[in-house]
């Protein structure tokens, strides 16, 4: 995991030779770093980002001169990660759910993202991820263009026991979601989470669709699904849907396949917006909560 971008670190970390840290010596290093972040996927406007937070914190830290810079930079080069990756927006999913519960109203959560990055499968393990935690879930099959989007929630609602309110091919997405969260007051579930058709950037009528959808139901929780592997793909996609719907969160799959990491990077950055949790496999318990230090500790290498 991050395999490329941590080796890369690690390269220009060993090629520190500096005795003094002053501004000329310091713009030398974050122009390779620059460079090393760009190639492995992360946003320009984060990579630029990232060295303009690492200049700063390196021309204010006292450094005695003549000792080893390399400690130094590891340090603030860690902590600049770690901020970047902490956005000021937290979204604690479980605390969501109590407070929804203290005002005897569903917590309704909208996933969307383009096609093929484990959209449903993620709506299933969150699910299964909610049940453990003793509270009631319902699907909305709000996917009404794929052919087979249905039958493949329903297939993860029969598994999990969870209910799933569905139409037919082709009818109203939002009309879809509206029912899942009537039903859900109706039977005081905890949780609805409702799945929509997988986007692309030039599909405009489906846009206007997930638009509609957070108009109908103004769901809680506008939560972004991508694909770690997709790179700068996914800056795009990021870019696209916090434009189009915001984005309160997001969820990455792939991650532990991912050797460049620019994405899980970039994302939090671009959206101003929390991961929340990573998706590692297809199984319902392959989900886990995203930490900060999780991913920093893959990029920077061991003193």
């Amino acid at each position: 995991m991050f395999d490329q971008l941590r080796k890369n670190v690690s390269k220009l970390i060993k090629k520190i030779t500096i005795t003094d840290v002053s501004p000329k010596s310091v713009a030398k290093i974050t122009k390779e770093l620059n460079d090393i972040l760009i190639k492995n996927e992360v946003a320009v406007v984060t990579a630029d980002a990232i060295c303009e937070n690492l200049t700063s914190i390196l021309l204010k830290t006292e450094h005695a001169r003549f000792s080893n810079p390399k400690p130094l930079v590891l340090s603030s080069l860690r902590e600049v990660l770690l901020d970047i990756l902490s956005p000021k927006k937290k979204v604690d999913l479980l605390e969501k759910v109590e407070e929804s519960k203290k005002k005897n109203t569903p917590l309704t959560i909208a996933f969307f993202g383009v096609n093929g990055v484990g959209k449903t499968l993620s709506i299933a393990k969150l699910g299964k991820m909610l049940q453990d935690k003793g509270y009631s879930c319902v699907f909305a099959a709000g996917d009404t263009f794929r052919a087979g989007s249905i039958q493949q929630l329903q297939k993860h609602g029969e598994k999990l026991g969870i209910r799933v309110i569905a139409q037919t091919y082709g009818s109203d997405a939002a009309a879809v979601a509206f029912d899942a969260v009537n039903h859900a007051i109706s039977k005081n579930i905890d949780v609805v989470l409702i799945d929509t058709a997988g986007r692309i950037e030039t599909s405009s009528n489906l846009m206007a669709e997930l638009q509609k959808i957070c108009k109908v139901v103004e769901p809680d929780l506008r939560i972004f699904v991508g694909d770690a592997l997709t790179g700068n793909a996914l800056v795009s996609q990021v870019t696209l849907f916090n434009e189009k719907i915001g984005i309160d969160a997001s969820i990455l799959n792939k991650i532990d396949a991912d050797v460049k990491g620019g994405a899980s990077v970039s994302v939090t950055h671009i959206s101003n917006s929390p991961i929340i949790f990573l998706g590692k496999g297809q199984e319902y318990k392959d989900i886990e909560p995203f930490s900060p230090e999780f991913i920093v500790n893959n990029i920077i290498p061991a003193k």
